[in-house]
């Protein structure tokens, strides 16, 4: 699929429901149609198979509330992999002080459109083009938090193409943004699924 470039004020899949009725039944369309595009993703190995497996079941299991941050069970969220040849855009997560891709919760069930909206906000960043297919599946446990239980994040993502030469805005959730090699990733983080996605990147330059 060619890439395409988007505007998160235009995104078509984005419409804001008033009726509680209607957005639980947007919430379980949504659902089903995430579901089917995980059971035809092909997994890097077997624990990203295992991912999707558990990322599925909890869907099924919640299928109005999947993606909503106010479930402790846990709750889909979206992250957005921006490259641009052969650097990746990281931020230094604020919160977790660790090194990481742009992402956030969703807001709405829009997989994709809440991974362009958090990849805008978190880097001001305009110019951003991507085809609209999975690129990575990671479940990852959150530790507790002022209050807030341990729980899983269901983490969706998305390989977004950027422009090195576009100036960003560090965001208030970030220390830090950089423009990282993908040959040196290592020396920013040791995270599996990160490096993963990495694998993924030079495959694909290969």
């Amino acid at each position: 699929m060619s890439d395409r470039v988007h505007s998160e004020f235009t995104h078509p899949s984005i419409s804001p429901s008033t009726d509680e009725g209607d957005t639980l039944q947007n919430a379980v369309s949504k659902g089903a149609a995430l579901i089917a595009e995980l059971e035809t993703y092909e997994p890097h190995n077997s624990t990203e198979q295992e991912h999707i497996a558990r990322t599925i079941a909890f869907i099924q299991t919640h299928p109005h509330n999947w993606y909503d941050r106010h479930n402790l069970k846990g709750h889909i969220t979206a992250s957005a992999w921006i490259v641009a040849e052969d650097s990746v855009l990281l931020t230094h997560h604020r919160k977790l002080n660790q090194w990481f891709q742009l992402g956030g919760h969703c807001d709405e069930p829009d997989v994709v459109g809440s991974a362009f909206r958090e990849a805008t906000e978190e880097s001001g960043l305009k110019r951003l083009s991507y085809p609209e297919i999975l690129f990575d599946v990671d479940v990852h446990l959150i530790p507790e938090r002022k209050g807030i239980p341990a729980h899983n994040h269901f983490d969706i993502r998305y390989r977004l193409v950027g422009d090195r030469s576009e100036p960003f805005t560090i965001s208030h959730e970030s220390n830090d943004l950089r423009w990282v090699p993908l040959a040196e990733l290592e020396h920013y983080t040791q995270d599996a699924s990160v490096l993963r996605m990495r694998d993924k990147s030079l495959w694909m330059m290969d």
